[in-house]
């Protein structure tokens, strides 16, 4: 009986780092935790899990600002497709400031947090990507894609940015870096907020 709970306990690990792996695969990011020891079943195992940051910014090109990952927990009967169709058709759990209609369709506009008008410029499957407008704080012609994967039940959100052209803000050092945290804990409030609502997805 015990043996037969230490190799449940095995395979339950290397199943949680096959999904974490899946995930920091998607982001590009580091390496998944290992998943906590000690615990004589599966499900305890799985809501014991943290659910950090998977990804570090990352740069791929010179117009490329930032690539963050977040994970969104377990959600077993949800798929990608399901958290972008519950964000898009509730729009009110992004972080919108005002103007922004319920349900948002490519071409719409709105204003984010702090009166910064984007564009929603395409949404596909399991993504959602917007542009920034004239007026806002990192100028105009900043792209914002927001993708989600999943990997054995697994959830997580990546958020790429990238510009057309460096613009005024991007590039001076200091504004540029205060950006990209600006823009990480936006998105990890994104997340959290998500984190939670995918359970109704």
């Amino acid at each position: 009986m015990f043996a037969t709970r230490e190799v449940l306990m095995r395979k339950a690990g290397r199943t949680l780092r096959r999904a974490l792996r899946g995930c920091a695969l998607r982001t590009g990011g580091a390496s998944a935790r290992a998943a906590p020891a000690g615990l004589l079943v599966t499900a305890l195992l799985l809501a014991a899990l943290p659910s950090p940051s998977y990804a570090e910014s990352t740069s791929t090109g010179s117009n490329q600002l930032y690539r963050y990952g977040y994970s969104l927990g377990f959600h077993s009967f949800t798929g990608p497709h399901d958290l972008r169709r519950q964000l898009t058709g509730n729009f009110w759990l992004f972080p919108v400031s005002r103007d922004c209609p319920a349900v948002i369709r490519p071409a719409d506009e709105c204003d984010l947090l702090g009166r910064n008008p984007v564009r929603v410029e395409a949404i596909g499957y399991d993504s959602l990507q917007i542009a920034t407008l004239p007026g806002h704080d990192l100028g105009e012609g900043l792209h914002i894609r927001f993708t989600f994967a999943s990997s054995l039940g697994l959830h997580c959100l990546v958020v790429s940015a990238w510009q057309d052209t460096p613009a005024r803000c991007t590039e001076r050092t200091l504004c540029s870096a205060a950006s990209r945290a600006g823009a990480r804990a936006l998105w990890r409030v994104l997340s959290e907020t998500l984190k939670v609502s995918a359970y109704t997805a």
